[in-house]
């Protein structure tokens, strides 16, 4: 065995440690460690919810939906239409068909991610695929019940090394978008590599996709995902505590003197003005930092991966902002791609540490007396600030400068062989 398969399995070894620990905390006290949503009642909530609407009019008028219509064909499809005739949380103790697609969608996904670290690098893939499968956003998105769960899927096939097919490709392309539309930004590597005819396939595949799925919903026009999108972003803008509690991003905490937390109860004034000094100025670099890796990318289209590229276009977004921790599923897998060697070690161990599950408290701030919907008890959690909030972010912003800087000392050797490439001719 190589040293660096060693390493990984340490790395592996730390994440198999934080899910025991995770599970003992929960047969302890009925109910999961931060960051799982400290609304225990709500597991599964994000699939039933949105399934309660795919099951009658109203989702983009009345619930103001965000999401694009195939989320409501899909969940048409896999749903059982007599489950949500009242509620959303008699729909997840009746829809059995719903709860094994959930549980069907993940296992689906770990073997993807196997076949594709398989293929990619077969001595690290056992220590990246049980981290991954294990690790804390992939189980963070099974207990919300998010449909990153079947976006996902497509995303594997899109971007990793599953099929060899275009016309595959451009599908799965297609479903991620119109699952989760930030998903457009891994999709921009085709520019900068000048891969037109896929760039072509993927776009015409989403259009299409769009079209038929907005014909079979009857809603969910360009316009109303618009206003609606813009409804979201003020609505999440005072829910401060959701965004910190598992971010991408340094964004949330900016917003965080203006919430309704009494927040210098529990930390000094002085730490609260350095993060709203320093987050601005760590956001900026990295997203220059990035950008000059990706206009680097274009002088020199072969010199980094269709991965490479996409996973700097996405981590950029995800320390722009936090469309929610368990986005970091995308981004991780484009980094786990990558071999063990240059830059990309950094980022590599950063995904490891991202896939640590639990947190280490700092100071309490919420304590409840709820229900658990997951172990069907009365429970007391408590929820505060906790190491996680900061060292997340910091990690994704790791992963992003490591990216790049590795990007660009790639792209300065490759001009010792190959003149810059200014034109778009592929």
């Amino acid at each position: 065995m190589t040293r660096t398969p060693r390493l990984e399995y340490l790395l592996m070894l730390a994440v198999v440690a934080s899910v025991a620990s995770a599970a003992w905390w929960f047969a302890r006290t009925g109910y999961l460690p931060q960051p799982f949503v400290f609304d225990t009642n709500d597991t599964f909530m994000d699939w039933f919810n949105t399934a309660f609407w795919a099951n009658r009019p109203g989702a983009y008028d009345v619930w103001r939906s965000i999401y694009p219509p195939l989320s409501f064909v899909f969940l048409d499809l896999t749903t059982l239409p007599g489950c949500y005739l009242s509620s959303p949380f008699h729909a997840r103790d009746c829809d059995w068909l719903a709860q094994a697609t959930i549980a069907t969608f993940y296992l689906l996904d770990v073997a993807l991610v196997a076949l594709a670290f398989r293929r990619t690098d077969p001595a690290t893939a056992l220590p990246r695929t049980v981290a991954f499968a294990l690790g804390l956003p992939l189980l963070f998105t099974l207990e919300r019940g998010n449909l990153i769960l079947v976006a996902f899927a497509a995303f594997i096939v899109a971007y990793g090394p599953v099929t060899r097919s275009p016309a595959w490709r451009a599908i799965a392309i297609a479903a991620t978008i119109n699952f989760k539309p930030y998903l457009l930004l891994p999709s921009l590597a085709h520019v900068l590599r000048r891969e037109w005819r896929p760039l072509e396939l993927a776009g015409i595949a989403t259009v299409l996709l769009y079209c038929g799925t907005l014909a079979w919903v009857g809603a969910g026009t360009p316009a109303e995902l618009a206003s609606n999108t813009a409804n979201w972003v003020t609505f999440v803008a005072g829910q401060v505590w959701n965004e910190v509690n598992y971010s991408t991003s340094y964004a949330p905490f900016l917003l965080m003197r203006e919430s309704q937390l009494p927040l210098l109860t529990f930390v000094s004034s002085r730490l609260v003005e350095g993060i709203e000094a320093a987050v601005p100025v760590a956001i900026r670099t990295t997203q220059l930092l990035a950008l000059a890796a990706l206009a680097a990318a274009w002088l020199q289209p072969r010199a980094l991966t269709q991965a490479r590229i996409a996973a700097i276009l996405l981590g950029a977004y995800l320390v722009t902002q936090s469309p929610g921790g368990y986005t970091q599923v995308f981004l991780l897998f484009l980094v786990l791609l990558e071999p063990w060697r240059g830059g990309a070690i950094v980022a590599i161990t950063a995904a490891y540490l991202l896939c640590l599950v639990g947190d280490w408290p700092l100071a309490t701030v919420l304590e409840l007396n709820t229900v658990s919907w997951l172990s069907s008890r009365p429970v007391n959690p408590s929820f505060g600030l906790t190491v996680g909030h900061f060292a997340r972010p910091a990690l994704v912003l790791a992963i992003v400068w490591s990216l790049s800087l590795d990007a660009m000392v790639r792209v300065a050797l490759a001009h010792r062989q190959m003149r810059p490439v200014l034109g778009l001719a592929a």
